[in-house]
């Protein structure tokens, strides 16, 4: 059993890092304050049309994801979101495992943004 225990725990450390929030709690979160809001998607899809204030960093550009990341502040929570929330939620998880202490997603992704 201390097997389980040790995975179930894991996750449960990722899960408290990790939170996942509708469009008008994320919308309110972000609007006024000074975040790191961060577009996973490509550049392409990023100059379709993004959330304000948010920088563009590629979940599956390896080498400027690691980098880019870097550059941000590790103390200060993280917004992010990609298209339909699941390259967000990858990248949520690499965060962690980078040190970064909270990650907010936003549920649905820009599919679901207002």
């Amino acid at each position: 059993m201390p097997l389980m225990s040790t995975l179930f725990g894991a996750k449960n450390e990722t899960s408290d890092k990790i939170a996942i929030l509708g469009a008008n709690t994320y919308a309110d979160a972000i609007t006024g304050n000074k975040v790191q809001l961060v577009d996973a998607r490509n550049a392409n899809e990023f100059h379709s049309g993004h959330i304000k204030n948010a920088i563009n960093i590629d979940f599956y550009n390896a080498t400027n994801f690691t980098k880019a990341y870097e550059k941000l502040n590790k103390e200060k929570p993280i917004y992010l979101y990609c298209r339909s929330g699941a390259r967000s939620q990858k990248a949520a998880r690499r965060l962690v495992d980078m040190g970064f202490p909270k990650i907010y997603d936003l549920k649905g992704g820009y599919n679901r943004w207002p």
